[in-house]
């Protein structure tokens, strides 16, 4: 039977991707240094799941121990998310961006060199194609990265290219997801950050409705957009998982190096989206406006079309859906 190696898979996007996964009856190992999340992330996937959960807590720039995983275990191919992904972090602190994100994809390619594993899923991000000349983007859009966090992932996108180049026999996709909001239906598990290590829009709306905050900060409300706040392609964490099932299923098929943009299409605003959550859940979320940061850009959302032609993937929730699930999760975990 084949096995997964997920790397960073207790993170947000990578403990959704473990239960759907499990769901399917395929079998996987998590491979994660617990930097930005909870322990407690291992139980809740176990209960999920009604699966023991096989995972080690290791660093993927740790190669020694990678070679060591992906022989004990099979392994035969990977889903990629382990990385820092903090825009304002990586302005403020580029190299340990560089080091982490490139080195450790160095690694953790180099380890599955080295074992003759050749199937890859990377983690990339809708971050690389920087402010957009034309929405919605499709994969040809020029890259032009606004920070360090976006510069990593298309280093390690061109580093994938070389590597196919040079051995015909890898099969990899990279998908430049959008903006991932929402919850596991069960409530159990959703976007929960390790505390400052974020700060992305719904775990902040949470963060006021707990009353850890006393107001939701809209950085800008002075875009060139309907409302003056930034819009983005907001994708169910859900639906972003089947779209890693169906790449799995793709690159399992068929060598080479593909792009796929996963968002579905519609943009959202800051406050539209604060609006839908408070339809949801029957609070107030106050706010405060602040200056725009750095590296953001003022408005994005996909053209999902090659993922759904060639992956036969589409998006299925919508933002209501994306906000009740969050609502539920912020439920459940309210202490």
């Amino acid at each position: 039977m084949s096995c997964i190696l997920i790397s960073g898979g207790f993170g947000y996007i990578g403990s959704h991707t473990a239960t759907l996964l499990s769901e399917k009856n395929q079998k996987y190992v998590i491979v994660d240094n617990f930097s930005n999340c909870k322990r407690e992330i291992v139980d809740k996937i176990r209960t999920i799941t009604k699966n023991k959960v096989c995972f080690y807590d290791c660093d993927i720039r740790d190669n020694k121990n990678l070679i060591k995983i992906i022989n004990e275990n099979k392994v035969t191919s990977v889903i990629h998310f382990a990385a820092l992904k903090s825009v304002s972090e990586s302005i403020v602190n580029p190299l340990e961006y560089y080091e982490v994100n490139v080195n450790g994809t160095i690694s953790l390619l180099k380890a599955m060199q080295l074992t003759g594993v050749k199937k890859f899923l990377f983690s990339s991000s809708a971050a690389v194609y920087g402010e957009p000349d034309f929405c919605p983007i499709d994969e040809s859009h020029i890259l032009k990265p606004l920070n360090p966090y976006a510069q990593t992932k298309i280093i390690i996108e061109n580093i994938l290219k070389d590597i196919y180049k040079a051995e015909k026999n890898w099969s990899v996709a990279c998908l430049r997801y959008f903006n991932p909001i929402g919850a596991h239906k069960s409530g159990l598990i959703g976007d929960d950050p390790l505390s400052g290590k974020n700060a992305n829009l719904m775990p902040e709306i949470i963060k006021v409705v707990r009353g850890i905050k006393d107001y939701l900060e809209v950085f800008g409300d002075d875009y060139p957009t309907p409302d003056g706040t930034g819009i983005r392609d907001y994708i169910h964490i859900m639906d972003l998982a089947e779209a890693h099932y169906k790449a799995l299923n793709f690159i399992d098929k068929k060598n080479g190096i593909n792009f796929f943009n996963i968002g579905t299409g519609k943009g959202v605003s800051v406050l539209e989206l604060k609006k839908a959550f408070e339809n949801v859940s029957g609070l107030n979320v106050p706010i405060k406006i602040s200056k725009r940061r750095e590296g953001d850009c003022a408005a994005c959302f996909a053209n999902p079309k090659k993922a759904n032609d060639i992956l036969k993937w589409s998006a299925k929730y919508d933002l209501n859906q994306m906000c009740e699930s969050s609502w539920k999760f912020v439920n459940r975990n309210s202490k």
